[in-house]
């Protein structure tokens, strides 16, 4: 018997382990590996129902080099006889007194439908099921139920020590079965809502380009700006992450390549009799201009999760000094997504050429941004960007 074992903690520990874990084949492998070790199995394997394609495959197999299976070498549609056994509904009661199917008992079984006389062909079954279990490597097979729905069979092997596997721990890999169904469910709806998110987020993220190109086919001077700015923001980012100017949250460059991508968005708003204007603005018309970022984040505002997207492009032109707009904010109050695309923006703006100038040099652009460094510039922005100009990166 597996005596050395405390059955309610290994489970209590393995149920908390579970919910910690999001990945339904790390799951299933750390389980495996738990079991093989636990309880000295020759080997142990999980087959796992894959809704994508309506059938089970063996996707972990553990234990010595010469009991192992290929992984996912195997695959099991609805019609194999250890599917079947599980799966329909009028083999149930073959499994029911053991909460599984050992090898040993097969034989047995067999006797006694062969006395029963029983029509539902469980003896053809149980002699299919007894042909595939030493295929497996498997003394004997327990369930993984989820609801109604078979989501896994755990296959446990011999014990090292040729003992037989007794009741009190097949309720243990039967119980052990049953949550680790409920966590394979947990774990693939998790999974579907992260491949959702990601679809969405992709989708968002193709959106916003396509957002980008509107606002340059209606200000063809600025043709190729948003994505300039975009890329420059990104390796000034990096290169002040290397430095360590700042801490970089996990989402921090998702937020900057889409508020990059975004900076100017407002501008949508604009009359084009402003933005195409081949001379200096009047200073009514500079006010009407400068309402583009915090239009921006007004149009942008229903977007969730995009807090930091919209904070980047409201706050674009604030000034370090606190002259800038829309909210005068100053110094580290300037989000520095926002701190960031200043200097992109700042930069492009100056080596391209205007309605009502040409381009200047990279150079002249660089000397003017080190100038107002800390004034109306972040220092560390400008310090990256410096670098990166005299590395010849930009």
């Amino acid at each position: 018997m597996m005596t050395q074992i405390d059955y309610k903690k290994e489970l209590e520990t393995a149920s908390k382990g579970m919910i910690m874990i999001h990945d339904h084949v790390l799951l299933t492998k750390l389980l495996v590996r738990m079991i093989v070790r636990k309880a000295r199995l020759r080997h142990a394997g999980m087959i796992l129902y894959e809704s994508a394609r309506d059938s089970y495959v063996l996707a972990i197999s553990r234990g010595g080099s010469g009991d192992r299976i290929p992984e996912r070498f195997l695959r099991f549609d609805h019609t194999h006889p250890i599917i079947r056994i599980f799966h329909q509904k009028e083999y149930k009661y073959l499994i029911d007194s053991r909460n599984a199917l050992v090898f040993d008992d097969i034989n047995r079984l067999i006797w006694h439908e062969t006395v029963l006389g029983s029509a539902n062909g469980s003896r053809e079954i149980l002699r299919q099921v007894s042909e595939q279990m030493p295929m497996l490597n498997s003394v004997a097979c327990v369930p993984a139920f989820y609801r109604h729905q078979l989501l896994a069979v755990l296959l446990l092997g011999a014990k090292h020590d040729g003992a037989r596997l007794e009741q009190d721990e097949l309720d243990f890999f039967s119980a052990l079965a049953s949550d680790v169904a409920m966590a394979i469910r947990n774990a693939q709806l998790f999974e579907g809502l992260k491949q959702e998110a990601d679809r969405s987020r992709n989708l968002f993220i193709q959106t916003t380009i396509a957002l980008g190109s509107a606002i340059e086919a209606k200000d063809s001077y600025t043709h190729g700006h948003t994505e300039r700015v975009t890329k420059c923001a990104q390796a000034i980012a990096r290169s002040m992450a290397q430095q360590g100017a700042f801490n970089v949250a996990e989402k921090f460059f998702e937020n900057l390549y889409i508020a990059s991508l975004l900076h100017d968005i407002g501008k949508i708003g604009i009359p084009e009799s402003i933005l195409v204007k081949k001379g200096p603005l009047t200073p009514e018309e500079y006010a009407v201009m400068k309402t583009h970022s915090a239009r921006g984040a007004d149009i942008l505002v229903a977007l969730k999760d995009f807090e930091g997207c919209i904070e980047g492009v409201k706050h674009h032109h604030e000034k370090f000094d606190g002259s800038g707009y829309p909210n005068a904010l100053k110094g580290d109050a300037i989000p520095m997504i926002s701190a960031i695309i200043a200097v992109a923006d700042t930069f492009d703006a100056m080596t391209t050429d205007r309605p009502y100038r040409a381009g200047l040099s990279k150079e002249y652009a660089i000397a003017e941004i080190k100038r107002y460094a800390g004034v109306w510039y972040h220092p560390a922005a400008v310090a990256a960007i410096v670098e990166l100009y005299e590395q010849g990166n930009i």
